[in-house]
């Protein structure tokens, strides 16, 4: 899979990413919403699980690269299959690297992935499951149109993580 945007290009994950997601995911600071950083097994079984989507769903998170310096990984963003209680939904997610933060590449990603979710999958409405405390996810999810629909709790870590369902429809 291949999407582009104006200053992005999203591209199925693989194993030579593994260096650049782990440079996200063992960032304490990036990874505050799930209660730290990753540690190597951790980081593994995340991108083992990606690929698994890929073979099962045909879609899962991508590789975010700058279209101006291909080759470099900087976040990851796409549609995964989830679960808010007891709904499985279509949900938009999206991590980057601190350095490029406050960029709008993680809008401009989500917002072509919402798009393609619309378009590919026939969506009727795409999530964002937000952390209650992580108030740059939510503004990522306000700027694609998402509005408050749910409040619920989720179990990650051995921690109960208030969230927020954000939604838009097509």
């Amino acid at each position: 899979m291949r999407l582009r945007t104006a200053r992005l290009v999203l591209r199925d994950m693989g194993e030579d990413d593994l260096p650049a997601l782990r440079t996200i995911l063992t960032d304490p600071v990036a990874m505050t919403a799930y209660e730290g950083a990753f540690a190597e097994a951790e980081c593994r079984a995340w991108l083992d699980r990606n690929l698994q989507r890929y073979e099962e769903d045909g879609f899962g998170l991508w590789a975010v690269e700058l279209a101006a310096e291909p080759g470099g990984m900087i976040g990851q963003c796409g549609i995964t299959r989830q679960r808010i209680e007891d709904v499985g939904v279509l949900e938009v997610g999206y991590l980057f690297q601190r350095a490029h933060w406050h960029r709008g590449y993680a809008t401009e990603a989500a917002a072509a992935s919402r798009d393609w979710a619309f378009r590919h999958l026939d969506a009727a409405t795409v999530w964002a499951k937000v952390r209650d405390t992580n108030i740059a996810s939510m503004n990522v999810a306000i700027r694609l149109g998402m509005t408050v629909r749910r409040r619920f709790v989720t179990r990650y870590r051995g921690v109960d993580m208030p969230h927020l369902g954000f939604a838009v429809d097509r």
